[in-house]
């Protein structure tokens, strides 16, 4: 496909076909959203890989309990709980704290106020993977963890504090 065909058809994505991700594929697309720009190369994202059906199941009952509405159905997540694999995206600030607190980017303070760069570039590293994903012919879909959620996910999962979903 060509890149502007990728750019063209990419669509988010909220319900999954019962097929299997070849792990080939999956290797393409993190090879891919380590290329992404960053911020004095400091590349401070780390990828969560969830491929089980246990793993997925976690990670639904550790993000959305108690967050959900207790209608019999909600659409959004019935659909979403369908994906095969689940790519956690996760931002290191403190790995671009240190990063430009080192000698040869010390005059380029990081103003994080301005521009909190660990976010953007794990923003940058998920379109990557977004558009592997349709360059595949898959569907994917971009989305956060309410942040009643992160807790649980964290200790679900055993992500350290320096890392941001």
């Amino acid at each position: 496909m060509e890149f502007a065909e990728v750019v063209a058809q990419r669509r988010m994505v909220r319900r999954y076909l019962d097929r299997p991700v070849d792990e080939a594929f999956l290797r393409r697309a993190l090879t891919n959203a380590t290329r992404s720009p960053s911020a004095g190369f400091t590349q401070g994202w780390s990828f969560l890989v969830l491929r089980t059906s246990t793993d997925i199941e976690r990670f639904w009952t550790s993000t959305s309990e108690g967050l959900v509405t207790t209608a019999p159905s909600n659409s959004w997540l019935d659909g979403m709980q369908t994906a095969p694999v689940i790519i956690v995206v996760l931002a290191s600030e403190s790995a671009y704290r240190n990063r430009y607190s080192e000698a040869d980017k010390a005059s380029a303070a990081l103003r994080a106020a301005e521009m909190p760069w660990w976010q953007i570039d794990a923003a940058m590293a998920s379109l990557l993977i977004l558009q592997t994903t349709t360059d595949e012919g898959l569907g994917a879909c971009f989305f956060g963890i309410p942040a009643a959620g992160i807790p649980q996910f964290r200790l679900t999962f055993e992500i350290p504090d320096e890392f941001a979903p």
